[in-house]
């Protein structure tokens, strides 16, 4: 018997989707039931091997499951969790894969009742620009973090199961708080997504934006690959995590301040310190 005999997914995109495929890779899943807003999308998906079935009522699925995962915009799970919450089996957990927990915790703890103790919050890391069912790989997090929030509520064996699933995909799992992680993702996530959007917007608005972007080389094309996420999902994570992200954007507008002042002081120096720092710690990150 495989470890999970019957998983529900709602949203059958890059993060569902993938999941799905390296459970099916690790021969972990008897059956994957889907769900999602555009039924193009989920044939697609049933097409390209990701679901077994198509569900057509929550209420009938999500009973005999063994887990279910939230892969939704997290401005959809609150509605999700409602649907679900009267119909969730007495074995059934749940996870999701949002990029912003403590909205995502608080949709859980509005909608879920006394069911909350089922849901497992978590994030893997292995996101990319590119969405939909299409772009689902079986070998998505392999080798990839997943970050687990477990909430006080949940049983320490509910925990461990949900480790298992992610881990089944070849996930190296850790754990955070709902707090510690919206902080930490502020900064290393969600503000280089908004730095990168902004950076192509700002482009775009010139007139010989034609010109400038027929010049663009690698450095441009590395530093704005992520402009190319769904659009929809970062509005919704930049809302979510939106007072944390402020702070974080205030601290980078001060960052960018005293460059302008090296450059309007002609200050060479500050500027390679500036540099050379920022350089070392890249190196020493990127051999870890």
């Amino acid at each position: 018997m495989p470890a999970l005999r019957k998983v529900v997914i709602f949203g059958v995109g890059l993060i569902g989707g993938s999941f799905a495929l390296a459970l099916r890779k690790a021969g972990a899943v008897g059956e994957v039931v889907g769900f999602g807003r555009s039924a193009t999308t989920l044939e697609s998906a049933k097409r390209l091997g990701i679901l077994d079935r198509i569900g057509s009522h929550a209420a009938a699925e999500v009973g005999d499951a063994d887990l279910v995962l939230l892969a939704t915009p997290v401005a959809q799970m609150a509605d999700v969790f409602a649907r679900i919450a009267p119909h969730l089996g007495a074995q059934t957990l749940i996870t999701d894969g949002g990029s912003t927990k403590g909205d995502v915790v608080a949709a859980a703890r509005a909608n879920l009742g006394d069911k909350l103790t089922r849901f497992v919050p978590a994030h893997p890391i292995a996101g990319a620009e590119l969405s939909g069912p299409q772009a689902a790989v079986a070998e998505l997090y392999a080798g990839k973090k997943v970050v687990l929030t477990p909430l006080p509520e949940n049983a320490p064996e509910a925990v461990a199961r949900v480790r298992q699933a992610w881990e089944l995909c070849g996930a190296q799992v850790s754990e955070l708080t709902p707090q510690q992680h919206d902080e930490v993702f502020a900064a290393v996530s969600h503000l280089p997504h908004l730095l990168s959007f902004a950076l192509v917007h700002d482009i775009a608005q010139r007139d010989n934006r034609e010109q400038l972007l027929s010049f663009a080389a690698s450095g441009f094309r590395d530093f704005t690959r992520i402009a190319a996420s769904s659009p929809e999902m970062w509005r919704d994570i930049c809302m979510a995590n939106r007072e944390v992200l402020f702070d974080e954007l205030g601290l980078y507008i001060q960052e960018l301040e005293s460059l302008h002042a090296a450059l309007a002081d002609a200050d060479a120096e500050k500027l390679e310190e500036v540099f050379s720092e920022a350089r070392k710690v890249r190196s020493a990150w990127t051999q870890q």
